[in-house]
């Protein structure tokens, strides 16, 4: 089995997380001891596409590519569909969809399992490949008209939130343009729109950032000088999680669960906007700052102590899928590891941090682990 397969468990998943009433140590069992169920990037393409031409479909298009060489073709999807690894390029995954003549909405889905973000409307050329996508015309006929389409300036100056409504309003233009004429002119008014960078998802980073940095509020007797990026790391968001690039000896889930963890410099280079905000990120933000300054009005701090566990997990899992759509990213899913350990990190007590209920699962799991 390959080490980038996508683990999954059982669909009553969440029940299981709600009501399992499970220990930190019980729940690092959990995810180790067997009940975890490996889907491949293979079976899922199996389950969109459940052809036997499957893989002939896949060699033709991509051999046809200008460039492309055979032997790297063919070990390419050999290793995609026995899961050795997951593509990473998005036009590959644009390019498997055309092939196999996919939904819009699969597409979607497999851009969401294998690079965090579904698709970018405001990228120009993936606004266009879509449209031609869900219009069930070819990949070459994509290629050739948005040859003739002007370059995108590729500016990212707008705000987050701004971000976000210009993509959903490019969307939304897109899905009424019928003809080519009609992508055309959509294309062109909104060229000064389009954008590489994902910026609802850096709105979101920094709010959450700010909570860190500087943790006393303005109101405090003293202030206190804003923390670093390494001490936010170290304080935060490492919850025990081994460091170091290497997994040697990991387990697969083990694997997964480390999969894109931040570290210092990765924070930097993502407040630098120098590389995009990873979806697993994100998650852990949350967790850390357990959603206070991000969402509106004024925090109320004896609201969750009224609830009940389910209400309460309830009501994160709803504002957790908002906040994961807003920023273009797949929603939570129980059968994802990372997403069950967030899951399970939910449902303590009121009074006990969402992240140290997390960090005592990784503890768990990783304690075989040296550093």
């Amino acid at each position: 089995m390959g080490t980038d397969d996508i683990i999954t468990v059982q669909p009553n998943e969440y029940d299981a997380v709600l009501y399992g009433h499970m220990t930190p140590a019980e729940a690092a069992a959990y995810l180790q001891d067997g009940r975890v169920v490996p889907r491949s990037f293979g079976e899922t393409l199996r389950t969109m596409y459940p052809y036997a031409d499957l893989q002939a479909r896949l060699y033709d298009f991509f051999a046809g590519l200008p460039g492309a060489e055979e032997r790297s073709v063919r070990r390419n999807i050999r290793n995609w569909l026995g899961s050795r690894h997951r593509p990473h390029s998005r036009r590959d995954l644009f390019g498997i969809s055309f092939a196999l003549r996919l939904t819009e909405q699969q597409l979607d889905h497999l851009l969401c399992l294998c690079t965090d973000y579904g698709i970018q409307y405001r990228n120009g050329w993936e606004a266009v490949f879509s449209w031609f996508l869900r219009s069930g015309r070819s990949w070459q006929e994509a290629v050739d008209f948005y040859d003739t389409l002007p370059v995108v300036p590729g500016l990212d100056q707008v705000s987050g939130r701004e971000a976000s409504r210009l993509t959903r309003e490019i969307r939304d233009e897109m899905l009424l343009a019928v003809t080519l004429p009609e992508l055309e002119a959509c294309y062109r008014r909104n060229l000064d729109r389009f954008g590489s960078l994902h910026l609802r998802a850096y709105y979101y980073f920094e709010l959450y950032m700010r909570q860190l940095v500087r943790p006393e509020p303005p109101w405090a007797d003293e202030e206190e000088r804003d923390y670093s990026v390494e001490t936010v790391m170290e304080t935060y968001l490492t919850v025990h999680m081994p460091s170091g690039a290497s997994r040697k000896g990991f387990s697969l889930v083990q694997r997964l669960v480390k999969q894109n963890w931040p570290n210092a410099t990765s924070l930097k280079n993502i407040r630098l906007h120098k590389e995009d905000v990873p979806r697993k990120l994100l998650l852990l933000l949350y967790v850390v700052t357990e959603n206070v300054g991000v969402q509106d009005g004024p925090y109320d701090e004896d609201y969750e102590e009224d609830l009940t566990v389910e209400e309460r997990l309830d009501d994160h899992w709803w504002t957790l899928n908002a906040l994961l759509a807003d920023c273009g990213m797949a929603p939570l899913d129980p059968r994802n590891a990372t997403d069950w350990l967030i899951l399970y990190s939910m449902c303590g007590d009121p009074d006990e941090p969402m992240s140290d209920r997390l960090e005592q699962v990784i503890r768990h799991m990783f304690k075989n682990v040296r550093e």
